[in-house]
């Protein structure tokens, strides 16, 4: 008996007859079945060319069927084998729809589809349309189902239960819930799939309770759900971070002996992770006998965002494989916990491993700590890695980039990155704007807004955000009320709370307090806790006592722990002279036990981000850093500058005292390491995480002209440039 291991030329020679109707009659469909690589079907292939038999259009479709579905299929050389066929018949065209749909390149499916209508002499039938349509999902083409669609109807084809599901699961992929749910009604027979496809996509596009309710329905019809089903309804119950329902949805799958996969374990340990159900999902991470990268990711990723670092990093030293899915988890989790050296740190192990290569998500994550760090020389670094390689640019990366440059104090180089890209879109846009806006470059913010609007970018609720931080920070007040007047009525977005704060904030440091809350008094929903904030620190700039206190009040109302409302009034206090109200308010605090955030000053030098806190002696280096302190101190005064006590938020007799409280605060050491260790060359730069105190401003900008050095000071709200004596924020102290 021959085998497909015995070499070509011993191959039988086949009947060259071109008419072929059972398998049993040619040895070569024997063949192909045993068919166990690529070698012997080319071997077959060679035969069938030489005796005549790939001219039969149902033997040839045979041979193509092995070329394109078997384990060793190749999508090129099944498009050779189908090119060969002079005559191919009906499943020879639906096999290399169906081929192609589920490839990189499912429009090429649509496009043999189109093909087969113009040179064949088939008509599609109930196997066609499920394929193509596959087709269309991949490519998210409506039009083209839609069409689909009608041809289905035309052909009498629509109550397939096949083509049906097909299209429930086209719509619902391209976001057309109103068609999916039509199709869905008109079937008559509905099986598992037809449920499973509603419950799926109505999660999945973030229509939780709709999918939920779903299940119940399938429920009461009596449908038994499968596997498919339960995971559906589990990303829905996380969508809704509803543990309780979760947690009835995993005894559900276990009562009703619903068959448990990987893929359903996966499905029920995100949705613990998710719920933050930490010892759920380590119960059932435990008990689980068959884990994947996933199930490794997503326990690492629980443990992560949730702050369980030592046992997210020990999952990560056990799991039998790291990939960078697994690296990019654990550095997402400390960035998004705002502990972005510990997310470099990552970072740098990771490059240095060589274990994975960062991905977009990972250089998307480090660049976002290094703008909450200000660490611009490693996110430099970043951005050299991406030209090394080779990466191209795309939306998010350019986003991260601008975001990074803009945060660190390089406006130069978010703009130099910004014009780079050939396609942006509104993000790309919208990060740009921003950081003209911390910049107080509020004008060119607003001609870029308009530049926006050229291109037929529309903006979004945080364009206009960033829009009117722009014109608050540049006192441009004209012309922040005429795009929040247009917001709506022009381009349809409801003004959120973020952009009452930001009126709020822009009518305040303009000095029209009482417009401010004329506007509050008008808002159309109750103003937030940071629309309070806005109006209380305009009250500190202008020393506006009365309406401070009455604004801290309704912002202690909403945000009773809120430590900074009490700083602000105390701010407003201290600059008046009212130092019993000082007093009152840190007693307060004191028996409540509410803390001050304390202030913190970093600086990078050479790769190295250093920290500073008020009064801090700490650093390895603090006796150079008084020491230089002392000597900025002297020639400060010898320039004539007086220390600006209102400044204190307690009452401090002695003079000298006082002078000494105001010369420990964070950024005036960091401003004395960076005189030592930066360049004279290049800028000191510098991030603080509280607002800059006037003192401390004016020191800066005297500073910078004493010793010719460059100071870029980032605080929580701007950017304060000082060259020469001279700064590019307007003063509101």
């Amino acid at each position: 008996m021959e085998t497909l291991s015995t070499p070509l030329l011993s191959l039988p020679r086949y009947s060259t007859s071109l008419t072929v109707n059972n398998d049993h009659e040619h040895p070569v469909f024997l063949h192909l079945k045993r068919c166990t690589n690529s070698s012997q079907l080319k071997q077959i292939h060679a035969q069938m060319l030489r005796t005549g038999l790939l001219f039969d259009p149902y033997s040839a479709s045979k041979l193509f069927a092995a070329s394109a579905l078997s384990p060793f299929s190749s999508l090129d050389y099944a498009r050779k084998v189908f090119d060969e066929i002079p005559k191919p018949n009906l499943y020879t065209w639906n096999t290399l729809i169906r081929v192609y749909a589920s490839s990189p390149e499912p429009l090429q499916g649509v496009l043999i589809f189109l093909r087969m209508l113009h040179e064949s002499p088939y008509y599609p039938n109930k196997f066609t349309f499920p394929f193509v349509i596959k087709a269309a999902t991949e490519t998210f083409s409506l039009c083209v189902g839609q069409a689909l669609h009608g041809m289905a109807i035309k052909a009498s084809l629509e109550a397939d239960v096949f083509i049906s599901n097909s299209l429930i699961h086209f719509y619902m992929s391209c976001g057309d819930l109103d068609s999916a749910y039509r199709v869905f009604m008109m079937v008559g027979e509905k099986d598992v799939v037809s449920w499973n496809s509603m419950i799926t996509g109505l999660a999945q596009r973030g229509f939780a309770e709709k999918a939920l309710q779903m299940f119940q329905k399938m429920e009461e019809q009596n449908v038994k759900p499968n596997d498919v089903t339960m995971v559906g309804v589990l990303s829905a119950c996380t969508k809704k971070l509803d543990l309780e329902f979760g947690r009835w949805v995993h005894s559900y799958i276990e009562r009703n002996g619903i068959s448990v996969n990987l893929t359903l374990n996966n499905a029920i340990l995100d949705m613990y992770t998710k719920c933050r159900s930490l010892e759920d999902a380590k119960s059932l991470f435990d008990m689980m006998e068959e884990k994947d990268i996933v199930t490794w990711t997503t326990m690492l990723d629980g443990y992560a965002k949730l702050g369980a670092y030592e046992e997210a990093r020990q999952i990560l030293d056990t799991m039998p494989r790291q990939d960078i899915a697994a690296w990019n988890a654990l550095i997402s989790g400390y960035e998004q916990n705002g502990m972005s050296k510990e997310a470099l740190s990552i970072y740098h192990e990771l490059q240095q491993s060589k274990i994975a290569k960062p991905d977009e998500i990972t250089l998307v994550s480090t660049l976002s700590a290094c703008a909450q760090l200000g660490a611009l020389e490693v996110g430099d670094c970043i951005h050299a890695y991406i030209k090394e390689l080779g990466i191209k640019l795309n939306c998010h990366l350019t986003t991260s980039l601008i975001d990074m440059y803009s945060k660190c104090g390089d406006i130069k180089k978010a703009l130099e990155v910004f014009y780079s890209v050939e396609k942006r879109d509104v993000f790309v846009w919208s990060a740009m704007i921003a950081g003209l806006a911390m910049h107080g470059q509020g004008k060119a913010a607003i001609d870029l807004f308009s530049r926006m609007q050229e291109t037929m970018i529309r903006p979004n609720s945080v364009t206009f955000t960033n829009v009117l931080c722009a014109c608050s920070h540049a006192g441009l007040v004209k012309e922040g009320k005429t795009f929040f007047g247009t917001m709506e009525p022009v381009y349809g977005i409801a003004p959120e709370l973020q952009h009452y704060s930001c009126m709020v904030d822009m009518l305040g440091r303009a000095g029209l307090l009482e417009e401010a809350v004329e506007f509050i008094e008008k808002m159309p929903i109750p103003p937030s806790d940071s629309v309070w904030g806005a109006l209380l620190g305009a009250c500190q700039i202008h020393g506006n006592v009365e309406l401070a206190e009455w604004a801290c009040s309704r912002l202690l109302e909403l945000d009773p722990g809120n430590d900074g409302a009490y700083v602000l009034l105390s701010n407003v206090y201290a600059k008046s002279g009212k130092w019993e109200g000082v007093s009152r308010l840190r007693k307060h605090m004191r028996v409540t036990r509410l803390k001050k955030e304390q202030g913190c000053s970093r600086i990078e030098v050479n790769g190295v981000i250093h920290e500073f806190l008020a009064g801090d002696n700490c650093h390895p280096l603090s006796k150079e850093i008084y020491s230089k302190l002392d000597e900025i101190v002297v020639r400060l005064k010898s320039a004539g500058y007086v220390s600006n006590k209102s400044q204190l938020l307690q009452l401090i007799e002695e003079d000298d005292m006082q002078e000494h409280a105001l010369n420990l605060h964070s950024e005036k050491l960091a401003i004395a390491f960076g005189l030592l260790y930066v360049e004279a060359s290049q800028p000191i730069r510098i991030i603080k995480n509280l607002r800059v105190c006037g003192d401390c401003h004016s020191v800066a900008k005297l500073i910078s002209k004493l010793y010719n050095r460059e100071i870029i000071l980032r605080d929580r709200y701007r950017f304060h440039h000082f060259s020469g004596g001279h700064c590019s924020c307007k003063d509101y102290w």
